[in-house]
């Protein structure tokens, strides 16, 4: 999978300030510190797109991006048109309540209101596993008819050993198999890139 162009379009506080709703749009959900910055700039083929930061809770607006992908590199040359976003990582005890209180009516309206998202890549730290944040919203995309993929990210912190029994506890929570994933070796770029597309070709439900 190769994506030739992957651009910033803005960022956003509120659903005033959203860009039009004209692509497939691909939203990426997760604690703080749970590596999302990281996996999209790996997903993207682009270092610096996202900026990463070693202060969780950074992110704290809704950031738009454009990207084109190839799907078929080499044979068809198919390409898809597709709105990335990365959303406000949740459950950082260090961002006051106030602030938590302002983004969470944020992200709920723009999951259940944005009519272009087909997909939420829901991440979950390989070493923590999912918490009740993510068992709880991850039924609650899946009601809005958004397909939920979740991800393990930092896989790399894991033996191989460890990581198929972490595996299996995410099933057990999620009910769905995450994608094994490592922004360090790009372990699972390929795998997570089909589940998404997957999720664009069946559109939102």
């Amino acid at each position: 999978m190769r994506v030739p162009v992957a651009e910033f379009i803005k960022s956003a506080a509120a659903p005033s300030d959203w860009p039009p709703d004209e692509l497939p749009e691909l939203a990426f959900a997760g604690r703080s510190n749970v590596g999302k910055s990281s996996l999209i700039n790996v997903l993207v083929e682009r270092k610096g797109l996202v900026k990463t930061s070693s202060t969780p809770g950074r992110t704290r607006l809704i950031n738009f991006f454009h990207a084109d992908v190839i799907v078929s590199p080499g044979n068809s040359g198919e390409r898809a048109a597709l709105s990335v976003v990365d959303l406000p990582g949740f459950g950082y005890a260090k961002v006051s309540k106030t602030e938590r209180s302002t983004w969470r009516p944020t992200i709920e309206a723009y999951l259940s209101q944005r009519k272009s998202l087909v997909a939420v890549a829901l991440l979950v730290d390989a070493r923590r596993g999912a918490e009740l944040d993510e068992r709880e919203l991850a039924p609650w995309i899946a009601s809005q008819g958004v397909t939920v993929v979740p991800v393990m990210t930092k896989a790399d912190k894991l033996a191989k050993h460890e990581r198929r029994p972490a595996a299996d506890k995410v099933l057990a929570a999620l009910q769905q198999r995450p994608v094994i994933f490592s922004a360090q070796t790009g372990e699972g770029r390929e795998e997570l890139w089909k589940r998404l597309l997957d999720a664009v070709k069946k559109g939102r439900g």
